[in-house]
């Protein structure tokens, strides 16, 4: 059980083209944003549609493959762990996010 823990799966479209940074080490980071749906119907029959939108970070090797193969709109699966994490925005107010670390990706769709 302890692979488990702490284990995220996501299933969506990219809103944009990966934001791509290098590190003076020469490691890369990618992050992305990835939008899931949900469909279902309310109390009185309607089809309802809900987007969720998930911050995805990834490392090295694969943040490599994401900048060469991923773009906008894109169907993507990712498994990876849940973070949160806190930081400090231009006007020094703290801020906090929810990210999933990208550990695994696959390239869907046409």
């Amino acid at each position: 059980m302890n692979a488990l823990r702490n284990k995220v799966q996501l299933i969506g479209h990219l809103g944009n083209d990966p934001e791509m940074m290098t590190l003076e080490s020469g490691k890369k980071r990618a992050k992305l944003t990835i939008a899931t749906n949900d469909v279902y119907k309310n109390h009185q029959g309607e089809k309802i549609k809900e987007t969720q939108w998930h911050h995805v970070v990834a490392w090295g090797k694969l943040a490599e493959i994401i900048e060469k193969y991923a773009s906008k709109g894109k169907e993507i699966a990712i498994e990876g762990k849940l973070t949160h994490r806190s930081y400090e925005d231009k006007n020094g107010d703290k801020k906090y996010t929810t990210e999933v670390i990208a550990q695994e990706m696959l390239l869907l769709g046409k």
